[in-house]
This record gives C-alpha cells, structure tokens and sequence, in this order.
C-alpha cells in the first residue's frame, strides 16, 4: 500500500537536533551526570567545559539552541575522530574520562537546561 505524499513526514532540522542530542543523552549524558553527581572533580570539570561550550555559542549573546548544541557535538566528534579518538566501547569510567567525552558531557548538561524554565520573579 502506498502512502500519500501529503501524509509523508520528513524530518526538520530541529528534529535532527534533538535526535542529535537524544542520541548523546542515551550514549554519555545519563551515566556522565549521574556520576558527576558523586563526583565533585567531574561535576566542576563539567560546569568549566559547559562554560567554554557556552562561549563557543556566543551564549552570554542569545540563548543556547538544541540545533546549536548538537552542530557543537557533531563538530566536535568529528574532529576528535579524525585525530583518532574513538567511542568508548564498554562503559565509561568517569574517574578516568578523557577531554572529549567530557566536553561532550558538559553538552548534554548545557541540553537539560535548555528544557528547564528560567526561574520567574515571585507573583506580588
């Protein structure tokens, strides 16, 4: 059976973004943050990397978009793997990650505030 063109749904770059991101989140973000939540050298590593990824973006200039954290990803991973760094294959010792997995990381933190609310003042 065929599928009516108008009935076709094709992928949007925001779509892409977020399959970007989500695809990061399940790869390093779930289990990175988790440990930097018991690791106080992880935790600052990550917040001193999310700030660099900030300034890369201009984000002190406009907020921080999916689309645009995920081309930081993508860019950087590339990058990385041109220069021969590869994926962890078994899990990730947080104790002993490397620098990209920790940039990457503090990408998937800088992406969980982006769906966090700017805190508002209290109503008068």
């Amino acid at each position: 059976m065929r599928v009516p063109p108008n009935r076709v749904t094709h992928p949007t770059a925001v779509d892409s973004a977020r399959s970007t991101l989500v695809t990061l989140a399940h790869a390093v973000g779930l289990d990175g943050l988790a440990a930097a939540t018991g690791r106080p050298g992880l935790l600052a590593a990550v917040d001193q990397h999310a700030a660099a990824v900030r300034d890369s973006l201009h984000g002190d200039r406009r907020p921080l978009t999916a689309a645009g954290l995920a081309g930081y990803a993508e860019g950087l991973r590339a990058a990385a793997e041109e220069y021969g760094w590869r994926p962890a294959d078994a899990p990730v010792d947080w104790a002993e990650a490397d620098w990209v997995l920790v940039r990457l990381l503090a990408v998937c933190a800088l992406t969980a505030a982006l769906d966090t609310p700017a805190p508002q003042p209290p109503p008068l």
